[in-house]
């Protein structure tokens, strides 16, 4: 008897090749919908499953592979005798390759309009019945769920044929993608229903289900943080940085993805398109150590290497808008590790080619953020943990000024840039900025007054007159003292220490003004 393929296929990527090298080595094709069709119009012969069931596809297609002369072709082990007088009681043939993939339940719900219906409807029922069950006879059944998996499949049949050790690759792996696609499901009716919940109850719903996890492996690193610490990135190709293009330089390294994150963040909160100001971020060591607003993005990325040129040495820079042929000169004499923005023109492109270890991404931040998700994971003590990402939106309007004086018109423009910016360094995280710049940056002390220490010392003589930004409330009065000393004439904080009144008091000692937010940016 010949062997028998049965192929039923979303992406059909590859299909046409596979079959046709099925065909080669002596298999009958066995198919169904959309995946038959394809092979006919390729005039490849090709057995209907409603043909081989004698059942009609039923309820609009739902019901077509669900059938024992399906199922029992493919779970009947071939060394059980009493399996094998059950195929031959009931005219089944045995079901030796097995190739699925499952309808695209991920593409239809990344849309964020797409209604409840739609998505339930993209749920595959025969599909992963049909995988699990070639997995689990893996002994018998060679499983194929990936058309990249075709060429190496072709290849051993044609050679010495698929041992037991392939199969078992071949299974784990059709395991491991019913597995995500489940995930996918739950996951996506997860969202949905706290998304409703938190609109009809005004607040978020609280939920008890377990995290769901399962991530291929998008590339293996060449090492982690340290030369030493082996490292793999996980994620999807097509979500968040499979938006990006990289246009030259190295492979991008653990501590580089970890930083970009950092300064695709920062640079977010100035927006993108042709209405956002010009705004440019220099990151080392997750930490914004420059970051500026500018006429254009030559203008804005001068000013926020300027910040901080030494600590720009092997940095990460990010900008909201397009290199130019400026913006590459002032990238050009320096040594950066990163240079990712919307877009680079050639003009730029050219002048920065000779720095060939350069890494150069175009990526809008719009596309980033439109798949990025709001929940950040952390791996702790064997564990992980779970937030919400801090991306509560700026409302200056929900301020309340609490000194004697309040800011003026420029000190308000200082308060609000330093107050976006901050949120971004590590805590204990203190800013000192003024007119669209950051002068000096404390990041990740152990105490408040010592971050201010170190902001105010970087920011030198250009204190004076600056607006000081801290992500946390002042437990004592000293980090506002210390401001008044260096020329610090504004001070922004969220508030809520048992000993706000004495900063508060200090404030108005020295006639500073001071704006508390409501809320706090810790950063771990």
């Amino acid at each position: 008897m010949a062997p028998t393929a049965l192929l039923s296929v979303s992406d059909k990527r590859d299909l046409v090749p596979l079959a046709e090298g099925l065909l080669a080595r002596g298999f009958t094709l066995l198919s169904s919908g959309g995946t038959a069709a394809a092979l006919a119009a390729a005039g490849l012969p090709v057995t209907k499953v409603a043909d081989h069931t004698g059942a009609p596809e039923i309820l609009g297609g739902r019901v077509k592979t669900l059938h024992p002369r399906i199922h029992g072709g493919i779970l009947a082990r071939r060394d059980d005798p009493a399996h094998r007088a059950d195929l031959d009681a009931q005219g089944i043939a045995p079901i030796d390759v097995v190739v699925v993939n499952l309808y695209p339940f991920r593409t239809t719900v990344a849309d964020p309009a797409v209604s409840w219906e739609t998505a339930i409807e993209n749920i595959d029922i025969g599909g992963p019945a049909m995988v699990r069950a070639a997995a689990k006879n893996h002994a018998d059944v060679a499983v194929l769920t990936d058309p990249d998996q075709y060429p190496g499949f072709l290849a051993a049949l044609a050679a010495d044929g698929v041992d037991a050790g392939l199969r078992r690759r071949l299974a784990l792996a059709a395991f491991a993608h019913t597995a995500a696609y489940d995930t996918a499901i739950a996951a996506w009716i997860d969202g949905r229903l706290s998304s409703d919940a938190a609109s009809q109850a005004g607040a978020p719903a609280d939920q008890a289900l377990p995290l769901r996890l399962e991530l291929p492996v998008r590339q293996v690193l060449r090492y982690g943080e340290n030369p030493h610490q082996s490292a793999r990135w996980y994620g999807e190709a097509t979500a968040g940085w499979g938006a990006a293009h990289q246009l030259q330089g190295k492979e991008l390294s653990y501590n580089n993805l970890i930083d970009l994150e950092a300064a695709l963040t920062t640079v977010a909160e100035f927006g993108y398109g042709t209405t956002a100001e010009p705004a440019a971020v220099v990151i080392k060591h997750t930490n914004p150590c420059g970051v500026a607003l500018g006429r254009n993005p030559a203008d804005a990325l001068l000013r926020a290497l300027d910040a901080d040129r030494v600590s720009a040495f092997g940095g990460i820079v990010a900008l909201n808008g397009p290199v130019d042929r400026d913006a590459a000169e002032h990238l050009a004499g320096l040594f950066l590790e990163c240079v990712v923005a919307p877009a680079f023109s050639p003009e730029a492109r050219e002048r920065l080619a000779g720095k060939a270890n350069l890494r150069l991404l175009a990526l809008d931040p719009a596309a980033l953020a439109a798949v990025a998700g709001r929940q950040q994971l952390r791996s702790v003590l064997g564990g992980v943990l779970a937030q919400q990402a801090d991306d509560r939106p700026i409302d200056p309007d929900s301020w309340q000024v609490v000194s004697e004086r309040p800011p003026s018109e420029a000190e308000w423009r200082d308060l609000r840039f330093a107050w976006q910016v901050v949120r971004h360094v590590r805590s204990n995280a203190i800013l000192v900025a003024r007119d669209g710049r950051t002068l000096g940056v404390g990041a990740g002390q152990m105490n408040r007054v010592g971050s201010a220490r170190l902001a105010l010392e970087a920011s030198g003589d250009g204190a004076r007159g600056a607006a000081l930004a801290s992500d946390g409330f002042f437990p004592f009065d000293d980090t506002v003292l210390l401001a008044a000393r260096h020329g610090i004439t504004a001070v922004i904080q969220p508030g809520g220490s048992k000993r706000d009144p004495d900063s508060i008091a200090a404030c108005n000692a020295h006639g500073l003004t001071m704006v508390v937010t409501g809320h706090r940016h810790f950063l771990h």
